[in-house]
């Protein structure tokens, strides 16, 4: 087993016994008989255990456990002691030391100990790394977009995130609202605490009702144990409640409850258990226009209300398409083991054209497809989805941009002078090509170019 593992006994024959036993278990160690040089080499090296007598000059076991507990907590520490002081050791053990070893120890004994040591050090590193990584994996950089709507989402989520204000976030459904939700945990003070989700649409009402609150044993059929609910599990984190606009009106009050007094009764239950959580919600729907048709609590609204943030659906930031397809073909490539990929300059103007009813969530579904079914390195518009290249959906998508209120004429007129933009710059400026593109003769290209302005 590898590892590095810290000793630290004034008896020097002590740390040559025990750096042996554990050298032949392919253990590194580092013998130290001073304790204040220990915990320089601490500062400055990487020490996976520490193991240190209890009785020692200037500095004690205890004082050693103190200093690692407070500067290193992730490294547990062993304590060794002489039979006549076992309460001190069981005194370290309250103060977080992870076993002790009564001298003098059999061999077996001490491997035994250190190992299990050892692979609790592993478990906890690896905990922290994972923690690290979903830190990393959902900060805001990863929200992707350089759109001005995106960007207010950005500023707004960098303003509101070390707050511990309740957030509802609105926006139709695959516009990344749970994405959102993840970056104001993993950007918050609350990071290491628990972020947990839940769908409130994908339970009825008793089902969900369980799983926020918990239920106690016998509280009704099935209920054979105790059960935590998400507000428990959460304690310490964030709470996100998906599809906030479905609750029935029961849950509603349970949870108005629960954000005026901090705490939860567990179905059955008749104690109250107080939550620290930070709550953010999301939904698809207009909870104003529900509150006016009576299905949603005006009270809670409000309580819920107290930072918005609405996502832009992906037809409204369009200048963003270019770069999520970038991001979806590393990541799909990567996961795929595939050579990386990419959409030709065509493929991406069809891709930006689209109306995207579904959102980023269809538009990196579209991608994998495309990405997956491509035999070639390179994706042209022959390897879109019907839907996404069909002429008629991608005129509409154009004309849903356009704004209600416009001059028919004028309107015509600057269409038309991009187009035939477009057509000569995809022409190389060979009129007759562009002519051809346009479906319209040279002759009546020069006049319009001429019409227009337009210079080359």
């Amino acid at each position: 087993m590898k590892g590095h593992v810290l000793v630290i006994d004034d008896e020097k024959n002590y740390l040559l016994l025990l750096e042996a036993l554990l050298n032949e278990e392919g253990i590194e160690v580092t013998g130290l008989s001073d304790p204040e040089m220990a915990l320089d080499f601490l500062e400055e090296s990487e020490v996976d255990v520490v193991v240190t007598d209890m009785k020692m000059p200037r500095l004690s076991g205890q004082d050693i456990l103190e200093k690692v507990k407070k500067d290193f907590p992730h490294i547990p520490v062993i304590i060794m002691t002489a039979f006549g002081s076992i309460d001190g050791a069981v005194e370290a053990m309250r103060c977080g030391a992870f076993d002790y070893l009564t001298k003098p120890f059999s061999n077996e004994e001490l491997i035994l100990v250190v190992k299990r040591a050892l692979n609790f050090a592993h478990m906890e590193q690896e905990n922290v790394f994972l923690k690290e990584s979903l830190v990393q994996k959902y900060a805001k950089k990863h929200v992707i977009g350089k759109s001005k709507k995106i960007q207010t989402v950005l500023h707004l989520l960098e303003k509101v995130a070390p707050s511990k204000s309740t957030v509802l976030i609105l926006g139709e459904s695959g516009t990344g609202k749970e994405l959102i939700a993840r970056a104001l945990h993993y950007s918050s003070p609350r990071s290491k605490g628990p972020f947990v989700a839940i769908n409130c649409m994908a339970l009825n009402p008793a089902l969900l009702e369980s799983e926020l609150f918990g239920h106690e044993k016998g509280s009704f059929t099935g209920a054979v144990a105790t059960k935590k609910g998400k507000f428990e599990l959460a304690s310490g984190g964030t709470l996100f409640l998906d599809e906030i606009g479905e609750l029935s009106p029961e849950i509603q009050v349970k949870l108005l409850r629960v954000l005026q007094e901090r705490k939860i009764e567990r179905v059955g239950g008749t104690k109250s258990i107080p939550v620290d959580i930070r709550l953010v919600c999301a939904t698809n729907k207009n909870l104003k226009q529900e509150v006016e048709k009576g299905n949603f609590r005006e009270d809670l609204y409000y309580r819920l209300n107290v930072v918005e943030i609405e996502l832009p659906p992906l037809r409204e930031r369009k200048e963003d398409i270019p770069l999520l397809v970038a991001y979806f073909v590393n990541k799909i490539c990567e996961q795929n083991s595939l050579p990386l990929k990419h959409f030709t300059p065509e493929a991406l103007e069809y891709l930006s054209l689209y109306d995207w009813p579904g959102n980023v969530r269809q538009l990196e579904n579209v991608v994998e497809r495309c990405v997956v079914l491509s035999s070639s390195e390179q994706i042209g518009v022959e390897d879109l989805p019907s839907e996404v290249k069909d002429e008629e959906t991608q005129l509409k998508s154009a004309v849903d941009l356009l704004p209600l209120r416009l001059n028919l004429a004028e309107t015509l007129e600057k269409i038309e002078e991009a187009l035939i933009k477009r057509a000569l710059v995809k022409s190389n400026f060979v009129q007759v090509k562009a002519a051809e593109m346009l479906g319209i003769s040279k002759s009546l290209l020069q006049y319009k170019i001429k019409k227009y302005n337009i210079s080359f």
